[in-house]
């Protein structure tokens, strides 16, 4: 025979009523429309299944297929009141398994899983921010269906978070609610610092002699330049943390991470005679 129902739903010939309905479960559930929109081949395999289960749950049927095959319909009677006329019982038993997965109501069964009510999908969209704007939160004006939609963007977004627009995705399907729009952040780099989760890493120029003798160096943040105490003795490369001044933590208050100036030393580049001359001394004095 062509057509094994057996074999779509992966049971032997010799499968009890109940290996069969637990294999129709398992198969109806994977390749339903409502878990595979827009998914020909997934619908397809499900009408496969379904017919499967239809014969082979009805013990008639079962018996007639056994022994005629796919063609056992043939053998029903002209006017199909015929022995094998009563497929009712295994329509009331479809449907009401797809109501115990999918929350149905007695909706008729599979030769109607078409008109259940399906969710629309989700659609997703890039926005792009500056890191200023993750610091400080901003706004981004989408086009819906010619409306124009304003959607806060939280500070501390980072790239890969997402915003979502209930009800702004693909309609839905047979009354079916509206999917959702998402707009998926995307924080371009800052020439100035950068971000490693909600830390910040900057580098901030210290002149030769300060890192030596001591003293301050100013550090940039989005606020306003802060004053960064230096101990004498400080290495190029050596990070200084300021707790709390780098990004704001995503739906966390006033929390922030930490901040981390990178100390680069400075030389001049050009010395006159006399500042030549006491830089030969220093030298010569450290050895």
């Amino acid at each position: 025979m062509s057509k094994d129902y057996y074999g779509v739903l992966g049971v032997s010939r010799d499968a009890s009523d109940d290996d069969i309905k637990r294999a129709f479960r398992r198969k109806a559930k994977q390749y339903h429309p409502d878990a595979n929109p827009d998914n020909p081949v997934a619908e397809a395999r499900f009408k496969e299944v379904s017919e499967a289960y239809e014969v082979l749950s009805d013990e008639e049927k079962r018996s007639a297929y056994n022994r005629f095959g796919e063609n056992w319909r043939q053998f029903q009677d002209v006017d199909g009141q015929g022995p094998f006329a009563n497929g009712g019982a295994a329509y009331t038993d479809v449907s009401e398994i797809f109501d115990s997965f999918f929350g149905g109501g007695g909706r008729g069964g599979f030769h109607s899983h078409a008109s259940y009510p399906r969710a629309g999908r989700n659609i997703e969209q890039e926005v792009t921010i500056s890191l200023r704007e993750a610091y400080e939160g901003t706004q981004r004006i989408v086009s819906k269906g010619g409306r124009d939609i304003t959607v806060q963007i939280p500070r501390g977004a980072a790239t890969g978070a997402k915003v979502r627009l209930a009800g702004e995705g693909n309609p839905g399907v047979n009354g079916g609610s509206a999917g959702h729009l998402y707009l998926v952040v995307s924080v371009s780099e800052d020439p100035q610092f950068q971000r490693q989760g909600d830390d910040l890493h900057v580098d901030v120029k210290v002149d030769a002699l300060t890192a030596m003798l001591g003293g301050e160096a100013s550090v940039p943040t989005f606020n306003r330049p802060l004053r960064l105490k230096i101990k004498p003795g400080t290495q190029s490369g050596q990070k200084l943390r300021l707790s709390g001044k780098g990004m704001p933590k995503l739906r966390q208050g006033d929390a922030f991470g930490d901040l981390y100036a990178r100390v680069v030393i400075t030389v001049p580049g050009a010395l006159d005679e006399k500042q030549r001359e006491l830089a030969e001394k220093l030298r010569a004095s450290l050895g």
